[in-house]
């Protein structure tokens, strides 16, 4: 009965899906730079003779793997779902992610940086299913439960962030139990995945219900969106303020857990508490904020303020001298990166006509995924150079670089 009940509705897997990848997602984030950015760690990969400066760039470019391969990918991977179906898609996905986790655990233990790379460049590969769960969810939803549906989505996206970080912090640290190390939560996140592998074969059933055998398959979609944004007459201005304000949020992003480090001395597991801690502000923003800033103000005011406001925020994260004064900055970036994000894809969508709202946000999705391919890289050998603090630095100003942007255009 119970099964025969999930059957007809694909959306809790599609939910688990989400949440699960999140979880994935989230627990690297404080695990990696004690790998390759922390002497200090009993757990730091690099052999004697090579420097930490030379630790900086193999944290930038590890960084950039996963979304280089999800740049390729991710399109390719949502027309095969509109070819062959929802279901196959996703199952191939989530076992690329399953296998992934496995080999980054391998990785860790024979401390084979090699295979980390290898490890993030199949995930990145394989790791469409969030898009696909996206095109699921449209196919199973009507006008009068759609936004109710992307709703719960965006609580599983929340949720898996919150608990990500926290449990890689904690499951890697063997002050919590003897037997944690940087290895365990990825054999936890790996059987997660393969359980939700079992959940779609068992209970998920294939919602396309238009699959175009016929279709071909565009293997360059990737390139030629980036094309289209750069010429597209009525988008191209806000396409630009979307690809440099996640570029700085990116920059931000990669290089903030070794300030961290460096600067309050924290460990894996507070790295993950403190990771958790935003992730509940931005639900918190998504959830509340949003909506309530949407009632009174339009999306061109909100952003004016919001995108150059995200931007100082990230400068004001150098003046705490301790944690707690870190805590009472980051409800503000947290707020105005989701008021950003909202409503600068609400303004996208809304600037166009119904029949290309799909075509424009693949294209969309594009810039995106390319703004936290390049910053990675960058930000690796710019930390080399001069100081890891300095991608911090450039985050705050191309994020404020977005925001006069969209003023002048």
């Amino acid at each position: 009965m119970l099964k025969h009940r999930i059957a007809n509705n694909p959306l809790p897997v599609i939910y688990f899906t989400i949440f699960v990848d999140l979880i994935g997602f989230g627990i690297i984030i404080p695990i990696i730079p004690q790998l390759l950015a922390n002497p200090a760690s009993e757990y730091f990969l690099l052999p004697n003779g090579q420097t930490i400066q030379q630790g900086y760039v193999l944290l930038g470019l590890l960084t950039a793997i996963f979304s280089i391969m999800q740049f390729l990918a991710a399109p390719i991977l949502g027309q095969l779902s509109d070819r062959f179906g929802r279901k196959p898609v996703l199952a191939l996905s989530l076992a690329g992610t399953c296998i992934s986790y496995v080999v980054f655990a391998l990785g860790i233990f024979t401390k084979n940086i090699p295979l980390l790379f290898l490890s993030r460049g199949f995930a990145g590969l394989t790791g469409g299913s969030i898009s696909v769960a996206q095109a699921s969810i449209a196919d199973v939803s009507t006008p009068q439960n759609r936004a109710r549906n992307f709703g719960y989505m965006g609580a599983a996206f929340g949720l898996g962030f919150i608990l990500g970080p926290y449990i890689g912090g904690k499951m890697s640290d063997p002050t919590v139990a003897s037997w944690f190390n940087p290895t365990t939560p990825f054999i936890f996140a790996a059987i997660l995945a393969f359980i939700n592998i079992i959940s779609v074969f068992i209970f998920f059933p294939e919602t396309n219900k238009f699959i175009k055998k016929e279709m071909v398959i565009k293997w360059s979609n990737s390139f030629m969106n980036i094309w289209h944004a750069a010429t597209h007459k009525t988008l191209r201005e806000l396409f630009l303020t979307n690809f440099l304000f996640n570029a700085g949020f990116t920059f931000f992003t990669t290089f903030f857990s070794v300030y961290l480090i460096n600067k309050f001395h924290y460990t894996q597991g507070n790295i993950g508490d403190y990771f958790s801690y935003i992730g509940i502000w931005v639900v918190i923003s998504q959830m509340i904020i949003t909506g309530q800033v949407a009632k009174r103000f339009s999306e061109i005011k909100t952003l004016r303020i919001s995108l150059i406001a995200a931007g100082i925020v990230i400068f004001l994260f150098f003046i705490p001298s301790s944690t707690i004064g870190l805590l009472l900055i980051t409800p503000f970036l947290a707020i105005f990166n989701g008021l950003v994000m909202a409503n600068l894809t609400a303004l996208i969508s809304r600037s166009v006509e119904p029949n290309v709202q799909g075509e424009i946000m693949g294209i969309n999705s594009s810039i995106s995924a390319l703004a936290m391919l390049i910053p990675p890289i960058l930000s690796g050998f710019i930390a080399a150079k001069f100081h890891p603090d300095t991608p911090i630095y450039i985050a705050g100003l191309v994020m404020v670089l977005s925001g006069i942007v969209f003023w002048v255009f």
